[in-house]
């Protein structure tokens, strides 16, 4: 829970109200406890308590002035009135006595209310103390049981996808070996194709995995399909399974394939596709001057060494008619997320190739009119998010998304781009 949650800033309110009826509540028991006493308060109680209990005690029959006969009429009603002071100081003595007694009493209590309260205070804080220490410490375990059980069920997701792995590369491996092993070939010959096939199996698992099903390449390769309308004949160099083949086949544009990889090659020919085996600047350079209308390769070109891209280059501006379209798809290194997750994937490349340096060679080799036009965007969600603005000076909050727009130009520019070259 964020700090700024409803939920937690309501509590801390709570205990805040709490806090203070409580400082309340101290204050007024405190200021209870500092009441006084009566013999505090009534300095002169106790002389007159005395002087009251020395009249009482002095009281005796006239003589002298009055004769026998006037005291023995009077002796009644003063022995009554003397009766009656009596009893009122023996009451007066004793409330006096009790009041002084219920008032030290009630201070001793105040007193002792007040020291438990001051007590009580510092006794809850340490029990929050310890409380928080201990949720902070049954959290600390929690977590730490959630990463192990995490750590554990991670190792044996990956056990699992090294054995999918495993299980993608045998079954590659053991249709290339058994569609060498079905053609209507000496045997001497069967057992050299499916020792080829079963090593180039491994490639065909790794295409696979990474670079996705059929269906997948054949929806992100179809937006190249318009380019090559009007551009038959075509080849496909390094074609892999055949995708685009099919795609130009359906559009009704000619074009054939070259691809170096055994199992590939048949598996473009199971679907009727025209795939030659072999090396691709070999087969460019079996074509006649100008006599196509277009060249296309999908990530092939960092598989090359830089002599033989060169050659490509070249070759393709040869074998071009005019108006003819060179299309290289690569992975686009200025991305860093490009680089790491595409190019850097792939054991068999080569080295990475700046637009740039696509583009100077090519114009080197002839083209005249050479672009490049970058493909396959990083999802929006995987970017740097732009800051809000309310809040902030607008040139500020202007500033920084200025800089988190650059940040995802340079961390996650799109995964890969194509050079255009026409001849």
């Amino acid at each position: 829970m964020s700090q700024d949650s409803p939920d937690l800033r309501a509590l801390r309110e709570k205990l805040e109200a709490e806090e203070k009826a409580y400082a309340e509540v101290l204050a007024r028991v405190d200021a209870l406890a500092g009441f006084a006493l009566p013999a505090e308060s009534l300095p002169e109680l106790p002389d007159q308590t005395r002087r009251l209990n020395e009249l009482w005690r002095s009281a005796s029959p006239p003589g002298g002035l009055l004769a026998p006969r006037v005291w023995e009429a009077v002796a009644p009603a003063l022995q009554r009135q003397e009766q009656w002071n009596a009893t009122v100081v023996q009451i007066l003595n004793g409330q006096i006595e009790e009041n002084a007694r219920l008032h030290a009493r009630l201070r001793e209590l105040a007193s002792a209310l007040v020291g438990y309260l001051q007590r009580v205070e510092p006794l809850m804080d340490a029990h929050d103390r310890v409380s928080s220490a201990l949720a902070t410490t049954r959290s600390e375990l929690i977590l730490e049981a959630f990463d192990r059980r995490q750590e554990s069920l991670g190792r044996r997701f990956q056990g699992l996808l090294a054995l999918r792995d495993r299980v993608e590369a045998v079954s590659a491996e053991v249709r290339a070996v058994r569609a060498a092993l079905d053609k209507a070939a000496p045997p001497a010959e069967r057992a050299v194709e499916a020792s080829q096939a079963a090593a180039d199996s491994a490639y065909v698992a790794f295409e696979n995995r990474f670079r996705g099903s059929a269906d997948d390449v054949r929806e992100r390769l179809s937006d190249y399909v318009d380019w090559f309308r009007e551009k038959a004949p075509v080849v496909d160099l390094g074609c892999g399974r055949g995708e685009f083949l099919s795609l130009l086949e359906e559009a009704g544009v000619a074009a054939r394939g070259v691809e170096a990889n055994a199992q590939m090659v048949e598996e473009s020919r199971s679907r009727g596709l025209d795939v030659t085996r072999g090396d691709l600047l070999a087969f460019l350079r079996a074509e006649k001057d100008a006599s196509l209308g277009g060249v296309f390769a999908a990530q092939v070109a960092e598989h090359l060494p830089p002599a033989v891209l060169h050659a490509l280059l070249s070759e393709s501006f040869r074998v071009l008619r005019p108006g003819g379209l060179l299309a290289l798809e690569t992975p686009n290194p200025r991305s860093v997320y490009g680089f790491l997750e595409v190019y850097n994937r792939d054991l068999t490349h080569e080295r990475p190739l700046h637009p740039d340096t696509l583009l100077f060679a090519a114009a080197a080799a002839g083209f005249g009119d050479v672009r490049v036009e970058y493909r396959t965007p990083v999802e929006a969600g995987s970017q740097l998010q732009p800051i809000p603005v309310e809040g902030l000076p607008e040139r500020a909050a202007g500033l920084i998304n200025e800089n988190l727009a650059r940040l995802n130009a340079l961390l996650f520019g799109h995964q890969e781009y194509v050079l255009l070259a026409r001849r």
